[in-house]
């Protein structure tokens, strides 16, 4: 099978610049040098049966890797899923689950991924790296499926944690919330992260909001890195000015910590 984007039956998916598309049951997607790594850990999660994530099939003819569709709702229409409380409860559960099938794997010490130079050390697991809501897929309000696995790494789990809860706490204001991110009334933002944390396994929220505002910091840093190294769609956005918005979502987060409380 060829993935290049002459193929007959090839959709297109969205507009991230390493998704090439879908042909029948399967995603064809571009690689970069982090993709050996993500093949071992997705290797790693078949092995052991966690069932939300997709399977690598391999390697097409021009070197795009090959991995299976799973069905469901995801991308915009996935952020309306974890609104609901049932559905930011499944959501906590789905990260703790994924979590749960990592906590022994020990990748090969060479393998490089996209922002982490480093092996994995005490303390860390391999986190999925971009646990938003858009990388979910769900099914009768169920989550079913966790996608995009570029930027995996080695970090300890909070990282994952305060990614989550960046978007479905979540740390924007009220008017974002009401017109972008599907809620129907300022949301309970305490109210919301103390059920994510018990959901999740959680004894209490201390620390939650400086895991956001840490993983908000290194996803700045890494964005700036990657762009300066020419990936795409990371120089796109930063020359979109994404420093600068991203600097204003830590700033907030920082200004507006007693809202979690």
């Amino acid at each position: 099978m060829s993935g290049t984007f002459d193929d007959a039956g090839l959709e297109l998916l969205s507009d991230s610049l390493r998704v090439v598309g879908r042909i029948g049951s399967t995603v064809v997607r571009r690689t970069g040098w982090w993709s050996p790594a993500v093949h071992d850990l997705l290797a790693h999660l078949e092995r052991t049966g966690f069932a939300e994530s997709v399977r690598f099939l391999g390697l097409d003819a021009d070197g795009n890797e090959v991995l299976t569709w799973i069905e469901g709702v995801s991308g915009e229409r996935a952020w309306a899923q974890v609104v609901p409380e049932a559905g930011l409860a499944e959501y906590a559960r789905l990260i703790r689950r994924y979590h749960d099938a990592v906590q022994d794997y020990m990748p090969p010490a060479d393998r490089e991924w996209m922002t982490e130079a480093h092996g994995l050390r005490v303390g860390e697991i391999i986190t999925h790296g971009d646990v938003g809501p858009w990388n979910t897929v769900w099914r009768d309000g169920r989550a079913v499926g966790l996608l995009d696995w570029d930027q995996a790494g080695p970090r300890p789990a909070l990282h994952d944690i305060g990614y989550a809860l960046e978007y479905a706490a979540p740390f924007r204001d009220d008017a974002f919330c009401l017109d972008h991110l599907a809620h129907p009334a300022p949301p309970d933002r305490g109210r919301r992260m103390r059920l994510f944390a018990a959901a999740y396994g959680l004894d209490s929220v201390d620390g939650l909001v400086d895991a956001v505002i840490a993983q908000q910091e290194t996803t700045l840093a890494n964005t700036l890195r990657l762009a300066a190294r020419g990936l795409h769609p990371h120089a796109e956005w930063v020359a979109g000015g994404f420093a600068a918005a991203q600097q204003a979502r830590i700033d907030w987060s920082r200004a507006n910590r007693h809202l979690f409380a």
